[in-house]
């Protein structure tokens, strides 16, 4: 699996459209702000957002010119779930490795999102490989040269897979060719996802990480808790040639515009495309800044475009979740 950082054809999004999962006002919100990341990316490479044609014409309307759309129907907008999971071989051909969607063990419909990852392949006209794994693809983090990390509790989990943790494992480095596999525990049932990595953790380099930490450990906060199991594991961690991991730790927001309970508010859930770095703010003017400095450090060649993204923290991800990269072949 090339990393994200990786020269990219185009971003792949979806156009959210279940009324049942956000009821009507918060729905127009939400797509508001899909229509803005996909702008802000657009300004980079190509978008192509996902949308059945019935919803074509709102869609166009919020996205406007320049952001194509390909009629593959969608339920909701988590297109890093279940999205292509985009592989290439030693010659940089290109397929669809299967990461098959579920709606989070079955917590959400999910008809329609199921059968993206497979609708695109045959679109473009790439293999889709069968790999028996089931789970999303923002459930796992990658360095481009082996290391796969993820939270235990999206993987290991009888509402994705029964198999023993082995056998999960095994698969799930099969399917982006990973080597070596370091697991966090996580926690299970908290939020739909069963807490993915994405929104804690990412790999910004080979055998570097970035992490996002509250500032103490908080015995009434589960997250508090198992962020610093996850730091714990990561400082603990050495890979087969004995280096240990780069860890490089931001502070969480504390002072955030948004008043909902389970808001997500995640530097670490940016997305990297052709010469930017997509992110979010939150309203706390000195952890945004922040994060946008420690970005720009690890990213120095590309511009930091920082956007208000509150409806979709408030709907339980953010920018990287709502977002898919097709890499170019040959890289």
């Amino acid at each position: 699996m090339p990393p994200e950082d990786a020269s990219h054809l185009r971003t792949f999004m979806q156009w959210p459209v279940s009324v049942d999962v956000y009821g009507a006002r918060l729905l127009k919100r939400v797509q508001s702000s899909i229509a803005d990341i996909a702008r802000a990316i657009s300004a980079f490479e190509e978008v192509v957002v996902l949308v059945a044609d019935e919803h074509r014409a709102e869609a166009v309307a919020a996205l406007g010119d320049g952001i194509a759309t390909w009629d593959i129907p969608t339920d909701d907008l988590w297109c890093r779930d279940s999205g292509p999971t985009f592989v290439a071989n030693e010659s940089g051909e290109l397929a669809v490795s299967q990461i098959q969607f579920n709606g989070w063990g079955d917590k959400q419909e999910h008809g329609h999102d199921a059968q993206i990852a497979r609708r695109i392949a045959d679109r473009i006209g790439l293999k889709y490989l069968e790999t028996g794994l089931v789970g999303e693809q923002g459930g796992l983090e990658h360095d481009g040269t082996g290391l796969v990390l993820a939270h235990a509790s999206s993987w290991v989990n009888p509402n994705r897979d029964t198999a023993p943790r082995e056998v999960i494992e095994r698969k799930l480095l099969s399917a982006v060719g990973g080597r070596q596999m370091i697991w966090a525990p996580g926690i299970a049932g908290a939020d739909i996802t069963d807490y993915h990595i994405d929104a804690l953790a990412r790999f910004v380099a080979p055998g570097k990480v970035l992490i996002q930490m509250p500032q103490s450990v908080s015995p009434d906060d589960p997250w508090s808790r198992a962020a610093h199991e996850t730091l714990g594991v990561l400082r603990d961690f050495h890979a087969a040639d004995g280096k240990a991991l780069e860890i490089i730790t931001l502070a969480e927001p504390v002072d955030v515009r948004s008043q909902k309970n389970d808001f997500v508010a995640s530097y670490v859930n940016f997305y990297v495309c052709n010469g930017a770095v997509i992110c979010s703010n939150f309203g706390d003017d000195a952890a945004d800044g922040e994060a946008a400095e420690v970005l720009q450090q690890l990213y120095p060649g590309r511009r930091i475009v920082s956007l208000n993204t509150d409806p979709i923290g408030e709907s339980g991800g953010g920018i990287h979740c709502a977002t898919q990269q097709q890499p170019e072949a040959g890289t």
